[in-house]
């Protein structure tokens, strides 16, 4: 993708073009995040209230096989970009397909409910991998300012995260409203995303213009036209697939479908480092690399199946479990799914300050100390809900100051695993690999969203009294992990040789 380092500088001393893509990002994700707050919420709503009347179960396995999706969906959405529309392009095209699936849920049917998702996941994998590669596009390489203009960017994914919720179970959670309405908010705050970005649209220069094939050159025409054959041919699948499912041809048991999903997934991420170490031609300092992007890779899954109970078992228990009265005004379940982005605007300057401290004084923590931290303190945050659970089981409603401590300790587990680990992928992996094992890091975030999904329909408000066991379970999972990684920082970082 071409540099457009030369554009004109704004007033933060950064290309033009970051403003549209920070405004664009954050409508997106505000978009994004305010539908999430309400998805898990309304499909277990009764029939009668305006909900789809699913079980946990079903419920929190949808929710996981949504959110995988998106992940796996950044694949083809990179590839699309990269050979055939350019990422511009590409990021038009799937904010119009995201919008028009945020309309098409807040049709009150079961069929525009799927086919709304379907539409919301399909353009966010076109949108999110794009928007991030024309954010580095602007800046020539080796340019000091690149890292600033990620920070920028990254606020105005929290912004738009945290404005979601808000605004989205204000009126989906009202009696006033429903559900649809929120649907609609979603709906909305995409296409005022899509209105600045048009109107901003010049400012990005030739960033992400123009796709890596030339329509001048006969070998690439051709190229070009047996991707479009593939895009044609997929876009066929997934209409036919869509009708047998809508049509009842063929039926589908959520659940099931989420664990078979996890089984591919995991063989398929298996197999591929298994053929990548066979048959890839690596050197021993290079598998020695992979060896360590398999450890994170693997430590990476397991943070994000707990983490992601944010927006399932952990918005159903702010929901059914927690006092939300401020006299007469009960706040919102999904307003609590504000908490991590705004924990995050909160932190992240905190977490930079502290890890360019540390260097200077040479006590930077390696990349697998930082992802060990991570996941001790995601356990920690989940031994913090046993407590809740336990007041539940005897009867009682609980503070809000239970989830806003455990969703504290979830982002402060976030900020030390998350960046670091997608910094740490571009260092480790060899470079004619870098591409794939980009893709693969996505597979990991895939892989612990959809047994997230699973994992949440275990809590169930008909089996309340195992709460608390549960919650003990993910903490022994996850902090265990965490500090099972500690005990080898050591023997990893060898592996890693001069890289952190």
């Amino acid at each position: 993708m071409k540099s457009d380092a030369g554009t004109t500088g704004d007033q933060f001393g950064h290309p033009a073009g970051l403003r549209t893509l920070f405004f664009t990002e954050m409508w997106e994700r505000m978009s994004y995040y305010g539908m999430r707050a309400l998805l898990v919420l309304f499909m277990v709503d009764a029939i009668e209230d305006g909900g789809l009347g699913f079980t946990d179960a079903s419920a929190t396995a949808i929710y996981g096989l949504y959110t995988a999706s998106v992940y796996l969906l950044t694949l083809p959405g990179g590839w699309l970009a990269d050979r055939l529309l350019g990422a511009q392009k590409t990021i038009w095209f799937g904010g119009i397909i995201i919008m028009c699936g945020h309309f098409i849920l807040a049709i009150p049917s079961l069929y525009a409910f799927f086919i709304g998702l379907a539409f919301v996941a399909i353009g966010t994998g076109l949108l999110k991998p794009n928007i991030s590669a024309v954010v580095g596009a602007m800046y020539a390489p080796g340019d000091p300012r690149r890292d600033a203009g990620f920070t920028i960017f990254y606020m105005g994914i929290n912004v738009g995260g945290a404005l979601g919720p808000l605004v989205c179970s204000t009126l989906g959670e009202s009696e006033r409203f429903g559900w649809h309405y929120g649907f609609a908010a979603a709906g909305v705050g995409m296409l005022v995303g899509l209105i600045q970005f048009r109107l901003s649209a010049p400012r990005l220069g030739t960033a992400g213009l123009v796709p890596s094939l030339d329509h001048n050159n006969r070998d690439d025409r051709r190229r070009i036209r047996n991707g479009w054959r593939i895009v044609g041919a997929a876009l066929c699948g997934i209409v036919l697939l869509g009708g047998l499912l809508l049509t009842g041809t063929i039926t589908v048991d959520p659940q099931s479908l989420a664990e078979k999903a996890t089984v591919f997934i995991a063989a398929v991420a298996g197999l591929y480092f298994v053929g990548l170490f066979a048959f890839g031609g690596l050197s021993a300092e290079e598998k020695k690399r992979v060896t360590v992007i398999l450890i994170l890779f693997l430590a990476s899954a397991m943070f994000w199946a707990g983490f992601e109970q944010a927006g399932s078992s952990l918005n159903l228990f702010a929901d059914r479990y927690t006092d939300r009265m401020i006299g007469a005004f009960e706040i919102p379940a999904g307003w609590f799914q504000t908490l991590n982005p705004t924990f995050i605007i909160i932190l992240a300057p905190v977490y930079s300050a502290l890890w360019v401290a540390l260097a200077r004084r040479q006590l930077d923590p390696s990349t697998p100390a930082k992802f060990a931290g991570g996941l001790i303190l995601l356990g920690a945050g989940f031994a913090v809900m046993i407590g809740a659970a336990q007041l539940v089981v005897a009867g009682d409603k609980v503070l809000p100051t239970w989830l806003i401590f455990t969703f504290l300790l979830h982002t402060m587990g976030e900020l030390a695993l998350s960046p670091v680990g997608l910094s740490a992928m571009t260092k480790l992996a060899p470079q004619r690999y870098c591409g794939q094992l980009m893709g693969i890091w996505f597979v990991s975030s895939a892989l612990g969203l959809i047994v997230a999904g699973i994992l949440a329909g275990e809590f169930r408000d008909d089996a309340v009294d195992a709460m608390p066991a549960l919650y003990l379970q993910i903490v022994l999972t996850t902090a265990g992990s965490g500090l099972l990684l500690a005990v080898f920082v050591r023997p990893i970082r060898r592996l890693m040789g001069d890289i952190l």
